[in-house]
């Protein structure tokens, strides 16, 4: 407990756990305990001085804007997103912030989610390795993070109060992994819960969710603070594990926490608990005050042109369009009018006033001796206009080749609401397909948050570079590809499927009168297209490279296959005339399950760079969770068969091999009423259960032979010697039967 708490006042302590103003909480001034600075990121510094809000309405101060995560997640490179948070952390400390709220490591449930932009990935490994990483940059630099948005937080429809009823299995193994890796692996300083209910509790006041899971289970030794506004109970907040309320509601919260704790409603011990964590917090984040570095925005600015480069996914590019020659060539049309408007980020809390902006136009001209001619072929909203249609694909007829910038405007995707479509505007889709008639030269340039259906354009146009929301330099990396002095590093964090109908939440999105239902379970993203075997347009972990890579010789090493752990080593080549990068991809099957699992699932990835002609060994070590589910009892890992697969994406695995662990077979607890096949499969149950045949005189096998197991094993053992009480003795007691069975486990 920190030692001020036992010289504050009863008013002063529950002034801690209520926010000050809109971006500050409250200071003790008699103790000397200044207020702390707290404000939006993830991918820039949204620091308002004046005119707060929590809707990105109102300026902010200047500062570097990044990718999105939509676009830092695709470049499955922790590295960089570390170096990244190094600059988030520089820029906050100059801005005078002492925790930056980001990053967001919610899953990508579904395509049709708002705020996607805002998310690195539909799977909770991927996620978690991104967001421990960029944790890990910021807070090396001094300053807290909030790590965000806890939990079930997968949609924007009716998300102050809706309902997200998950079972726990699909919490334990998609929901909460994400979370769990970034607070086991870098420690984040706060977490912020989410505004909706998990299960019929507001996240804000869910004891099992803020205090059994993140501090008892995790270890998380941080602060929860709510998301802003969340907290609708601030008494049963506080009793839950919740320690600071954002923004400030006045008095009103502090008067009802003193009240409760007069009353005796809320013990002072759970108040003083959460106030201790406050002020060890930013006692450690606040005294970094006066280490604030020097600034170098230019060198910030390269590093989200390198980072929107590296998170570029190049989905398609027949016949190797893609790099242009810079020097050799007629005239080149740039069409589309996101070439000299960028849409480089999203809408909402995260809207960051950049410190400079780069348009693609003004940078191919600058990349290339080559004639650029322009021409907007559409409003930047989205609306059609046939004159600007007309003079677009008549430049595009007589240009040598095509750059055509498409995208979502910002009224189709932002924090706040949630999409009802994968399309991009009619008016773009229809000039995309009249240019490809008269020009089939064509590079199609998108800018996205989510994904959006490539139903019209991939077989179209050529080549297709996905860019998302590539931050403040996204026009200058455009050039750095399209001319090849970079080269696309991108691989997709999120399945592109064919349509809308075919996702795996699309019969319970986005729910009801205030509920919706996970009913996808475990299936989510590329789990589900697996499991259903659908076709989909580009697969999770899907990128092509301006070079080739060919995979050889993997290696897999079980060092003790009475555990689970592997390591695993694969041979990656640039078999092409290019340098350039790859992922290398691990999945695991589990291939003798007693539950539902998914076809496979990743559990490991590397990127690599490689020159021409160059050949790495990659290494990765799989640990215990690599090969469990959660079951009955906790994590689970059953002895078997399973099979590694690596490869470049979730469905093009060219290397498997099977190995086999022989741990030790998960005990099931029973009770009366375990079933009959629970008690043939348990360890000592088997066994117990066959002795007690014979003491009543009956074939030790009566129950469990060939013919009785499946006919009777998923009764409950209490139904079946309940028949036999009926059948052979009024003087039989089942209650003691099964009292001396499960002694019998327990004694064996």
């Amino acid at each position: 407990m920190h030692p001020l708490i036992a010289e504050m006042t009863l008013e002063e302590k529950a002034g801690l756990v209520s926010g000050a103003s809109f971006w500050t909480t409250r200071p003790v001034d008699r103790l000397g305990v200044p207020a702390a600075t707290i404000t939006d990121g993830p991918h820039g510094v949204r620091m308002q001085r004046e005119s707060a809000d929590h809707l990105g309405l109102n300026a902010s101060e200047p500062a570097t804007c990044f990718p999105t995560a939509s676009s830092t997640g695709s470049t499955w490179n922790p590295e960089l997103l570390t170096e990244m948070g190094e600059a988030l952390a520089a820029e906050s400390r100059a801005h005078g912030v002492d925790i930056l709220l980001g990053p967001g490591v919610n899953i990508k449930r579904s395509p049709m989610c708002g705020r996607n932009f805002e998310y690195f990935s539909e799977d909770p490994f991927h996620a978690g390795v991104m967001g421990a990483a960029l944790v890990r940059g910021v807070q090396s630099g001094g300053v807290g993070i909030s790590l965000k948005h806890f939990a079930a937080n997968n949609q924007e429809t009716d998300r102050m109060r809706v309902d997200a009823q998950v079972d726990e299995r699909t919490l334990r193994e998609i929901y909460f992994p994400a979370f769990e890796r970034t607070i086991r692996e870098s420690a984040p300083t706060t977490v912020m819960c989410s505004y909706n209910k998990v299960n019929g509790t507001y996240a804000s006041q869910n004891h099992w969710l803020l205090t059994e899971i993140l501090r008892n289970e995790w270890g998380f030794e941080g602060y929860v603070v709510s998301d802003w506004g969340a907290v609708t109970n601030p008494v049963a907040a506080v009793a839950a594990g919740l320690d600071l309320e954002m923004p400030s509601t006045g008095d009103r919260s502090v008067q009802t926490i003193v009240a409760a704790v007069t009353s005796g409603a809320l013990d002072e011990a759970v108040l003083d608990a959460a106030v201790s964590r406050i002020l060890t917090v930013h006692e450690r984040v606040i005294g970094n005050r006066d280490t604030a570095p020097r600034v170098d925005l230019d060198a910030h600015h390269a590093l989200a042109r390198r980072i929107a480069a590296d998170g570029t996914v190049l989905l398609a590019n027949e016949e190797q369009l893609l790099p242009l020659s810079a020097t050799e060539g007629g005239s080149i049309a740039v069409i589309g009018h996101f070439a000299t408007t960028p849409r480089y980020q999203g809408a909402g809390s995260s809207h960051v006033n950049p410190t400079r902006l780069d348009d693609a136009l003004t940078a191919i001209r600058e990349a290339t001796s080559r004639t650029v001619q322009f021409a907007p072929g559409f409003t930047f909203d989205g609306d059609h206009d046939d004159e600007l249609h007309a003079e677009a694909i008549a430049l595009a007829e007589q240009s040598s080749e095509v750059i055509l910038f498409l995208g979502l405007p910002p009224k189709d995707e932002s924090e706040g609401f949630d999409r009802t479509h994968m399309l991009l505007p009619d008016t773009q889709r229809s000039l995309l397909s009249a240019i490809a008639r008269v020009n089939p030269s064509l590079v199609v340039v998108l800018s996205n948050g989510g994904v959006v259906s490539l139903d019209g354009i991939a077989g179209t146009a050529p080549s297709i570079l996905e860019m998302w929301l590539g931050g403040q330099a996204s026009g200058t990396a455009a050039a750095d590809l399209l001319f090849g002095t970079a080269q696309p590093g991108g691989r997709l964090a999120e399945t592109i499927p064919h349509a809308l109908a075919q996702t795996p939440a699309f019969v319970n999105w986005p729910g009801e009168n205030g509920v919706v239902r996970y009913g996808e379970g475990l299936f989510v993203g590329y789990r589900w297209y697996d499991h259903t075997e659908q076709d989909v347009a580009f697969p999770f972990g899907y990128g092509l490279s301006y070079t080739t890579f060919e995979y050889t010789g993997m290696t897999v090493t079980v060092p003790d296959d009475t555990e689970a752990a592997a390591v695993i080593e694969v041979t990656v080549t640039n078999t092409g005339d290019r340098p350039g990068s790859d992922v290398v991809q691990i999945y695991v099957t589990d291939n003798e399950a007693s539950v539902s699992r998914p076809r496979r699932e990743l559990k490991g990835f590397a990127k690599v760079w490689l020159e021409p002609g160059e050949q790495a060994q990659v290494r990765l070590d799989l640990d215990e969770r690599a090969f469990a589910f959660w079951g009955p009892t906790g994590w689970t890992v059953e002895p078997g068969t399973f099979t590694i697969h690596a490869g470049p994406n979730s469905r093009d695995l060219p290397l498997t091999e099977a190995i086999t662990l022989n741990v030790p077979e998960p005990a099931i607890a029973l009770d009366a009423g375990s079933t009959l096949q629970e008690w043939a499969n348990h360890p000592t149950g088997l066994a117990a259960l066959e002795q007690a045949m014979i003491s009543m005189g009956q074939p030790a096998d009566t129950l469990t032979n060939e013919e009785s197991l499946p006919l009777f094993g998923s009764m409950p053992l209490r139904t079946i010697l309940g028949f036999a009480q009926q059948a052979h003795s009024a003087d039989f007691n089942v209650d003691e039967a099964i009292e001396s069975l499960l002694t019998a486990v327990r004694t064996a």
